[in-house]
């Protein structure tokens, strides 16, 4: 049976409340702290423990309620000094895992200095997120697994709908896989009234493209700006 982890959020502004608000809901044991009282008051109905600490306060930091917590999110950005200094005292304390937010790359740089086992720059990567869909409109989303490789989500090419998967040969000819796609249906629901969704489905080389379809693609980032190019 794989470990349960034990996680704390430090920094209850907008982006470590959904922090939390996720753990909890994937039924993870979860410490919120933030050095601001009302900040505090709004997650402790959504998680384990919520507690008003000042992590750059070392004393006060040793004597929070920790024990038996393995994973640290410090989702501090607007403080850098902040940031910096709670990173420093959890790995000092023996946190295993400290994932850290960032807003610059000098501050991520620092937070890898200190000890940050993961650094989450959440301005670049929105702003990279942002650029590529803005140059690649029919691209509707892109997720870096790793420097070279990626996988996209795509609007179906016009030329390619009413075609089988196996005809258009996209590994052998364009080097992509398509992981999954998603088709637009319309259903019925109890009122009479129609609702649209998405159907995912895995494809096989019989599966037939239709107009509004939209591909999970997986490849090399050379690979699918060709794609998006065509």
């Amino acid at each position: 049976m794989a470990k349960s982890h034990s996680f704390v959020v430090i920094g209850l502004g907008s982006f470590g409340v959904r922090v939390c608000e996720v753990l909890s809901e994937k039924g993870a044991s979860v410490v919120a702290i933030d050095r601001d009282a009302e900040a505090v008051a709004r997650v402790k109905e959504t998680v384990s423990a919520a507690f008003l600490v000042d992590t750059t306060d070392e004393e006060a930091l040793l004597k929070a309620p920790l024990d038996g917590v393995d994973i640290a999110i410090v989702a501090i950005g607007d403080n850098l000094e902040a940031s910096i200094l709670t990173t420093t005292l959890l790995k000092q304390r023996g946190i295993p895992y400290v994932a850290a937010r960032a807003v610059s790359s000098l501050h991520e740089r620092v937070l890898r200095r200190v000890g940050a086992n993961e650094v989450l720059n959440v301005e670049i990567e929105a702003g990279a997120r942002l650029a590529r869909r803005l140059a690649a409109p029919d691209v509707l989303d892109s997720v870096p697994l790793s420097a070279d490789v990626s996988l996209t989500e795509t609007l179906l090419p016009a030329f390619f709908a009413g075609k089988k998967l196996g005809d258009l040969e996209l590994e052998k000819k364009l080097r992509l896989r398509l992981v999954a796609l998603l088709r637009p249906q319309i259903d019925i629901d109890d009122s009479g009234n129609s609702v649209r969704r998405d159907a995912l489905i895995f494809p096989d080389p019989a599966t037939e493209f239709i107009a509004g379809d939209k591909l999970f693609l997986l490849g090399v980032n050379a690979d699918l700006n060709a794609f998006s190019d065509l």
